[in-house]
């Protein structure tokens, strides 16, 4: 495992936006411009990598020339008017089908924009298309490729809005996580990706509504992905009845910290010796530049989150399995056919719950994230690897999300930062924050970056 190099031959090229807007306010580009460079990113890659369910690209252009306009008037709608963005497909849109990569809902439209997607309209945002999703955004794949390697899983469930910033045909897009549907594949892209604490982004209109999801960013910047949940929640908020993210008008500064826990999780024992191996050594590195890392083997208290940890996968597929049996029922019953075999077995198995079995589920979860909240009082946050190695071969399985699944179980924030290259494709560091403490993660996360760049 190594730190990207500038010069790394492979990596396709992320398109960060608000870097851009200094040109724009000196009327040296433009959105349109800009769009029109993403626009020839997606006509070279977008057959091959297939990120796409549905696109409008001529709505987009005259949505980057409204944009311009502003810009030109020095009356920009927000820090992100013009920026090119795409909104997963299981996120309702007003002017294109909302199909949750499943044939039963082919076409299927709601004649409205889901929360998020109105406030970036309101914001200026230019949303060329909705990406592929992973069927009902759980495992079942959708054929989108990995833009480093087209043989590789880009990951799931937010598969397309990964590969469309990783190759830099978006400078964001939308994403959800209940499992590792942000991380995991922001990972395996070489993007940025924000699964933020859980309610800290409005979900009405998102048909990925367990417990424990949330939508969450995929973006070619740290400052980019900050800015679109900003402006997301300064419109419409978090989920009802809940203070939404709280923080800065601007991407929190870096800052750097005093005490880190590392995180080992069940995805320890998936990473390959060479993976492990550098770890320890970015281990090494942050302790020489000043940061105190404990681990498990270094503090009792950590042993013990570890081991409540462990069974997160499991402990959340029991939740979020007795809470999509309602909807999976009424999907078998239109036409069962048209549900994978995955999810079939997904529904038999969510039948055979009983409400005390998911009372209890809901009682450990509750007691993990109080053993988890109290590791507040004595560290900054936590770092961990975003999968156990780059994208695997293959596109029959969106790969494996045991180190993703822990940061929402806990419902706390997580950002996978593209710092590391494994055997030529990325992979992330994780960072793990305390619930609501978002911009923090940020700040933190800012600082890693600089310092591991």
């Amino acid at each position: 495992m190594t730190v990207l190099a500038p010069e790394h031959t492979i990596r396709p090229t992320l398109r960060p936006f608000l870097a851009a807007t200094r040109q724009f306010t000196a009327g040296a580009s433009a959105p349109r411009d800009f769009l029109e460079s993403c626009l020839v990113e997606f006509a070279n890659r977008e057959k091959q990598v297939g990120a796409f369910v549905a696109f409008d690209i001529e709505g987009a252009r005259a949505a980057a020339d409204a944009s311009t306009a502003r810009w030109k008037a020095g009356k920009p709608a927000s820090a992100i008017d013009g920026m090119p963005m795409g909104i997963k497909d299981i996120i309702e849109t007003a002017d294109m089908p909302t199909e949750m990569g499943s044939p039963l809902f082919a076409g299927w439209r709601s004649e409205k924009d889901a929360a998020c997607v109105s406030a970036l309209r309101q914001a200026g945002a230019v949303i060329l298309g909705k990406t592929v999703t992973t069927e009902f955004a759980a495992t079942e794949p959708r054929g989108t490729r990995n833009p480093w390697n087209l043989e590789h899983t880009p990951g799931g469930s937010s598969s397309g809005s990964a590969a469309a910033v990783g190759c830099g045909m978006l400078s964001a897009a939308l994403g959800t996580q209940v499992i590792g549907s942000v991380i995991r594949p922001a990972s395996f892209c070489g993007a940025y990706g924000f699964k933020p604490s859980v309610n800290a982004l409005n979900r009405e209109g998102c048909h990925d509504y367990q417990s424990q999801s949330c939508t969450g960013i995929i973006a070619a910047s740290l400052e980019d992905t900050w800015q679109v949940a900003h402006e997301i929640v300064t419109r419409v908020g978090g989920d009802a009845g809940t203070p939404g993210l709280v923080g800065p008008d601007a991407c929190p500064a870096p800052e750097k910290p005093k005490r880190l826990v590392w995180l080992f999780t069940a995805g320890w024992k998936e990473t390959d010796y060479g993976t492990q191996e550098s770890t320890v050594e970015t281990m090494r590195d942050l302790r020489e530049a000043g940061v105190e890392i404990d681990t498990r083997e270094s503090d009792a208290k950590l042993a013990e989150v570890e081991a409540a940890i462990a069974g997160a996968h499991a402990l959340s597929n029991r939740i979020n399995s007795f809470e999509t049996r309602w909807f999976l029922r009424g999907a078998r019953d239109r036409d069962v056919s048209k549900l994978s075999k995955i999810m079939q077995t997904r529904l038999a198995e969510s039948e055979a719950l009983t409400l005390d079995d998911y009372r209890a589920a809901l009682i450990e979860r509750d007691r993990i994230r109080a053993l988890y909240a109290g590791l507040a009082a004595s560290y900054d946050g936590c770092i961990t690897l975003s999968a156990p190695g780059g994208a695997p071969k293959g596109l029959k399985s969106t790969g494996s999300a045991a180190f993703a699944v822990p940061s929402s179980l806990l419902g706390v924030p997580a950002l996978s930062l593209p710092l590391f290259d494994t055997n030529g494709m990325p992979l992330g560091l994780q960072v793990l924050g305390f619930f609501n403490e978002d911009a923090r993660a940020f700040a933190l996360s800012g600082w890693l970056r600089d310092q591991l760049s």
